[in-house]
């Protein structure tokens, strides 16, 4: 969900000094998912993405994956958005940019590509307004997963009315126009972009998005040589139990 982004060159100046009052959190147990499928539905609802349901929540078959990673993003503690990462390794292949456009992700994963897929971004209507800078430091997951995954493909799967946005400040191409993608009213497109190519450029106009190895550990946990991790990182008290040095994926 992208509606409230603006790019607004001021916002993302203020984004170093906020992302210390920001935390991110791995979404493990029931209670925290809970959390992330009802605030899904409420931003979804809230920009007419989704036709309103019983349950009130929005939950699908990638959530589970050992290649996925659910982030919520706490502001003062309280929760203000949520993405997932999803990441795409020839043995690992499934993700939903990868199942809504196949002809297009496939080939680069038969071409040993590792693909970066952030997706069900969602945002607090409310926090968004009072925060305009909590979508930049949320889609800033993304980096982080591509620095410690040595991606080479970075995806985006938006509106077509978002696309102006992403080709200007993640300098991604439209891969595909939009078409149905699973649980949304509204088509999307796939954008994506070669991220070693674009990764310099972009840390150059938001500085913030770099991270650190100690935070990529933390987040995604410890990477073997050619692998992803079978599971999400097991956390203590917000830290990961044990830290190893990180291997670059070939």
């Amino acid at each position: 969900m992208v509606s409230a982004i603006r790019a607004n060159p001021s916002l993302a100046d203020r984004g170093t000094e906020l992302l210390s009052r920001v935390e991110y959190r791995l979404m493990q147990s029931a209670e925290e998912r809970e959390q992330i499928y009802r605030l899904r539905y409420r931003a979804y609802l809230q920009e007419g993405a989704i036709a309103p349901n019983a349950s009130e929540r929005i939950e699908d078959k990638f959530d589970n994956l050992p290649n996925s990673w659910i982030f919520g993003l706490h502001v003062e503690g309280e929760l203000a958005s949520s993405i997932r990462i999803s990441v795409a390794t020839p043995e690992l292949p499934l993700t939903p940019a990868v199942d809504a456009f196949p002809d297009y992700l496939e080939p680069e994963l038969a071409r040993g590509k590792i693909i970066v897929d952030p997706n069900r971004f969602v945002a607090d209507p409310l926090r968004t307004k009072r925060i305009p800078e909590l979508p930049y430091l949320t889609v800033r997951l993304g980096y982080v997963a591509c620095g410690h995954f040595n991606a080479d493909i970075g995806t985006a799967t938006v509106r077509a009315e978002h696309q102006a946005f992403y080709r200007r400040v993640f300098l991604q191409d439209v891969w595909c126009a939009p078409r149905p993608y699973p649980s949304l009213i509204k088509p999307l497109s796939l954008m994506a972009a070669h991220y070693p190519t674009v990764r310099d450029k972009i840390f150059r106009r938001y500085p913030y998005f770099r991270s650190t190895d100690e935070e990529r550990q933390r987040l995604f946990g410890a990477v073997a040589q050619g692998t992803l991790p079978m599971m999400p990182p097991q956390l203590e008290d917000g830290a990961l139990v044990t830290l190893q040095p990180r291997q670059p994926i070939i």
